[in-house]
């Protein structure tokens, strides 16, 4: 099985799935595996990509079928006969997809676990029943851990394909919470792969860049430059770290947010602007500057990358509510950076226990979390704290790490098909 085939809404930009894929496809290709991609929007080699609009979970018509499914328990039967209708069209471009490029094992990245695309999600299920293709579902965030798909009128569907049990998928999920829910909820079995980065390789020198940065953004060698490195959504709780910055005493108390709004809409970004403007605080967005690094579009545009906006900050903040697992955790460990983080669910039962030196609180922040930092940020106890960090996250979230566990799972299809060799022979 060394033809492989990624399978998403979307595998572009600087998402958390779009950056894992990225990730697992590096590992795979130098383990000698070729990659192909099958999305509604890509960033990936145009030669071993098949791009398809309706896959997208920002399609006009899905968007419009997603949000009639949510927050009502009723679908009309001609919004049922239609949603039969896109699910044959994807499965027949998926069956092209594989044919054309040859495609041994599927990767479906998040498309069977949060049902952004439902269609999608059952094309995909019909075609691994229909033709027995080895798969690793590779799930980010599932509809249960979203309020918002708790009221709904696709549960059919949802429990149809999101995910399936079938027997050629292995499923893989990214914390412990996951793997615990999916095997209480659907009884599936599933392996942890926990977010990884490359920190065999520490990053290269990009003090100019950096410097630059700084300048543009109006921030002198004095200044202390904070980080919200996350998209603009509810759940990452910026309000937080505008009040760690309202706190700190700063002559121009600033707070760079690093990323474009979310799929949530613009309202808590203006919420976010409204209330730093009570407390003194300038928040700069600029997601518009900011270009992929380590991702499937990194150098098709000039400007600035997030390896320069991690460089040229001196304290990450990490506020957020609830998280998957948490890239911009393990990107500003990565980066020798001091994490303000709040100790949401799965950093306390993953993250926390492998021993990071971090500025952790409790949902809200006072002027004892400030008195830390600044304690932290002191140079006797800065330096060693950060390489502890890095240390810590080679050893516990490698490209190494997830090259072992991808290896297992991909020797386990090799053992299943022994098996079945050996019974069809008895």
């Amino acid at each position: 099985m060394k033809r492989i085939g990624f399978v998403s809404t979307r595998i572009a930009g600087t998402d958390g799935v779009s950056l894992e894929t990225y990730k697992w496809y590096q590992v795979l290709e130098r383990n000698g595996y070729e990659c192909y991609f099958f999305a509604g929007e890509l960033d990936t080699p145009e030669d071993r990509s098949m791009l398809e609009p309706k896959a997208h979970f920002e399609d006009p018509e899905i968007l419009e079928m997603h949000n009639s499914f949510f927050g009502t328990c009723q679908r009309e039967a001609s919004v049922t006969k239609r949603v039969h209708e896109i699910k044959d069209l994807l499965k027949k471009r998926l069956y092209e997809f594989c044919g054309e490029f040859k495609i041994e094992l599927l990767i479906p990245e998040n498309a069977l676990a949060i049902p952004m695309n439902v269609p999608l999600g059952m094309a995909i299920t019909e075609l691994i029943a229909e033709t027995c293709i080895p798969v690793i579902a590779h799930h980010h965030d599932f509809a249960w851990e979203r309020k918002r798909f708790l009221i709904n009128a696709v549960q059919d569907f949802i429990c149809y394909a999101f995910p399936p049990n079938l027997h050629t998928i292995r499923h893989v999920v990214i914390n412990s919470a996951a793997s615990r829910e999916l095997s209480f909820r659907r009884g599936i079995s599933n392996v942890i792969v926990p977010n990884v980065f490359d920190f065999e390789h520490p990053p290269s020198d990009g003090s100019h860049k950096s410097k630059q940065l700084r300048e543009e953004l109006g921030f002198n060698e004095e200044d202390l430059f904070v980080l919200q490195p996350t998209r603009v959504v509810p759940r990452k709780w910026i309000e937080r770290a505008v009040e760690l910055v309202s706190l700190l005493g700063m002559e121009r108390p600033r707070l760079v947010v690093s990323h474009s709004l979310g799929d949530e809409g613009d309202q808590y970004a203006a919420r976010i602007v409204e209330y730093a403007e009570r407390l003194g605080v300038e928040v700069l967005y600029i997601g518009d500057k900011i270009g992929p690094a380590r991702c499937f579009g990194a150098g098709k545009e000039d400007g600035y990358t997030m390896d320069d906006v991690y460089q040229a900050a001196d304290v990450v903040t990490y506020p957020s509510g609830y998280e998957g697992f948490g890239n911009a955790f393990l990107e500003a460990i990565y980066f020798k950076k001091p994490v303000v983080v709040n100790r949401y669910s799965i950093f306390v039962e993953d993250i926390e226990p492998c021993g990071f030196e971090v500025i952790a609180f409790e949902s809200f922040v006072s002027r004892d979390v400030v008195e830390r930092l600044k304690h932290f940020l002191e140079p006797q106890n800065l330096g060693p704290a950060l390489e502890k960090n890095y240390e810590l996250a080679r050893r516990y979230f490698s490209y190494e790490v997830l090259e072992k566990k991808l290896n297992h799972i991909l020797d386990s299809f090799v053992d299943s098909e022994r098996s079945r060799f050996a019974l069809r022979r008895t």
